[in-house]
């Protein structure tokens, strides 16, 4: 009972508040899904089906739009607040992460060259494998043996998916594992040279510095690596205005996944979006196989799920390590 005259809280509003915040979660995981699903398909229709042959130029254009869009959400519709760069130290800690992010993407681009998206992914998910190596080795962080030995089906899985790939090309394999290291060494570096409290940065903030950086170091490469691109772009544009869309809608959806990614972490949680994460790889083969009709054999869907099944008990086995003993 409430005293007179007060406002008792409505139960039907509160109902309504929750279905509205549940609402808007659900369509943020739905535009992560749609924009990682979407740059990762679509890369794959420029470099392997459309014939634009230009992994590194396609990287830079995706950085163009990243450096330029950041700025308007951090700086104009301010999304979060902007955090300053204090030194130079810091600045240099944040290109050689650039560097790195450079490596993976640029590595990543180019194996869809050669491998459908199916088999992309299932690579892919070896990340947490990599990631448990390069943390050992510069950090000398150790992890309990269960932690470890779940790695052991990421990394069979994978394997059993090459021996039944019809698609399997050596070079796209090679590259596409040079570009899940990466990713991984990324991860391990960032957590090293960005520790310090005076020094870290959000994720969108991260971003908003390291893409301008990584223009300037891929420029050069574009030039040399890529003859002409710019040319080639232009004359394919003459003939089909449809690349510039494609390469604008590309490069704007690059920019979203990172979008959507650092809110779907502030409004669920870093295991939450690793789950979904989890899911996310499954839900890009089925529709890159829907979409591509790339021939999948029944031996590498089994090893591909086996690497999945690896990855979320390596997840589990990471969440109950790190909760606190109780006596």
């Amino acid at each position: 009972m409430t005293a007179k005259g007060g406002a008792s809280p409505s139960p039907g509003g509160a109902g309504a508040a929750a279905g509205t915040g549940r609402l808007f979660t659900v369509g943020l995981v739905t535009a992560w899904y749609s924009s990682n699903i979407g740059v990762l398909l679509l890369n794959k229709y420029l470099l392997s089906n459309y014939g634009f042959k230009y992994p590194i130029f396609l990287t830079m254009c995706h950085m163009s739009a990243c450096a330029l869009l950041s700025y308007a959400a951090i700086a104009w519709l301010r999304v979060v607040p902007m955090q300053l760069v204090r030194s130079r130290l810091q600045l240099a800690k944040i290109a050689t992460l650039s560097l790195v992010f450079c490596g993976s993407v640029v590595s990543g681009n180019i194996s869809l060259r050669y491998l459908p998206v199916s088999f992309n992914q299932a690579v892919g998910a070896t990340t947490p494998f990599f990631t448990a190596v390069f943390a050992y080795l510069m950090t000398v962080k150790r992890e309990s043996w269960v932690t470890y030995l779940t790695l052991v089906p990421v990394v069979t899985g994978v394997i059993i998916a090459s021996g039944g790939e019809p698609s399997f090309h050596l070079f796209g394999f090679l590259v596409c594992i040079g570009a899940t290291a990466a990713r991984a060494l990324k991860t391990v570096v960032q957590g090293i040279l960005l520790s310090s409290e005076g020094e870290k940065l959000n994720s969108m903030n991260l971003l908003l510095y390291m893409a301008p950086i990584a223009v300037l170091l891929l420029l050069p490469a574009t030039i040399f690596m890529e003859d002409n691109v710019v040319g080639i772009t232009i004359e394919l544009a003459k003939k089909d205005f449809t690349i510039v869309w494609l390469l604008l809608f590309n490069s704007c959806l690059a920019y979203f996944v990172n979008l959507t990614n650092f809110l779907v972490t502030k409004h669920t949680s870093a295991l939450t979006l690793q789950v979904l994460g989890n899911a996310k790889g499954a839900v890009a083969v089925v529709v890159s196989i829907m979409i591509f009709k790339n021939p999948v054999s029944v031996t590498g869907m089994l090893g591909y799920t086996l690497t999945v099944i690896g990855v979320i008990l390596y997840s589990e086995s990471k969440k109950r390590s790190s909760k606190p003993l109780t006596s």
